[in-house]
């Protein structure tokens, strides 16, 4: 299975008016060809910075370093024109808050339509059918009828699913799902966990999941990363993370489930301003010891996984 996205050596620095936030640390991962990716870590940990330095919709304050090779070409290196193709056709993200992300004046079926009109030069009855069968696809029982709607007539949950048609208009060779199940009820979570099967099932896309629940990435990927402070800490294969998780954040995110006792993590994340020497999670880790507080361990491999602690160095 070959890598279709590597991030190598990543690091995104804010400049701001408090000083510089250190968003993501020399981070490191693949995605291979359809395959699913999560990446879990707590709110504010740069799990979104990284989506969006994909894309490169990251802000004119922001400095990045590192690469991002896609097919083979770095992404920080393309021009505007041809970052402007891969986010239209060939990379697609799925935005957290459908509410901001469709056009609440333009109907359902037209926004899905619009991609197939530019991009495929369909014409307009042939797209707009299209997206009728994108919407049967995603779950919606008279797709018909939803095309005609607009945004404020659906639920918060059935916009996401509108998002999720669009995303796969063009059938991407990768989907970017930034906090898909946020802010919706454990109902609303299973459906959308049963969509992205279909999805996935449908588009043969690879796909990123970006999450702070464990059990959307337990039920969605083939692997997980999970990322602390602007550090990625483990690289796993989801089966293996869950039956034996390796660094001691993992432990405690996993303690945090509630079928492990609900347990969550005490203390909190430091400052991304203010970073602490060391490793980032020492202030909050029960093994810690002299060399976690002096310098940052290296990722090492274990067992055909990925780990940045030194109790595997």
């Amino acid at each position: 299975m070959g890598s279709i996205l590597e991030i190598r050596e990543l690091s995104i620095v804010f400049s701001t008016v408090i000083g510089n936030v250190y968003a993501v640390n020399k981070s490191s991962f693949n995605l291979n060809n359809n395959e699913t990716l999560a990446l879990v870590g707590e709110t504010g940990c740069g799990k979104s910075v990284i989506a969006n330095s994909i894309m490169r919709l990251l802000p004119q304050n922001a400095k990045v370093s590192g690469k991002i090779m896609y097919k083979g070409q770095d992404i920080l290196k393309m021009s505007e024109k041809e970052i402007e193709k891969i986010r239209q056709q060939e990379i697609s993200i799925v935005f957290q808050n459908p509410s901001m992300s469709l056009n609440p004046l333009q109907k359902i079926g037209d926004q899905i339509s619009e991609p197939l009109l530019i991009h495929k030069k369909m014409n307009k009855k042939d797209a707009f059918n299209k997206s009728i069968d994108l919407l049967r696809t995603m779950g919606f029982q008279n797709p018909s009828k939803t095309a005609k709607m607009y945004p404020h007539q659906l639920s918060g949950g059935m916009n996401q699913r509108v998002l999720l048609a669009i995303s796969m208009t063009l059938n991407p060779s990768i989907i970017i799902a930034d906090e898909p199940t946020k802010g919706l009820d454990n109902i609303l979570i299973t459906d959308m966990i049963e969509e992205f099967k279909t999805l996935k099932r449908a588009n043969e896309s690879s796909l990123l999941i970006i999450t702070h629940d464990l059990s959307v990435a337990r039920e969605l990927s083939d692997r997980i990363a999970i990322m602390y402070s602007g550090d990625i800490l483990e690289i796993s294969e989801t089966e293996s993370f869950f039956n034996n998780p390796l660094h001691p954040y993992s432990k405690i995110l996993l303690d945090s489930l509630p079928e492990r006792g609900f347990n969550p993590p005490k203390g909190t994340s430091p400052s991304m301003v203010n970073i602490p020497k060391g490793c980032k999670f020492h202030p909050r880790c029960p093994y810690v010891k002299k060399e976690c507080t002096e310098k940052v361990p290296s990722i090492t491999s274990h067992n055909g996984r990925q780990v940045r602690c030194y109790l595997f160095l």
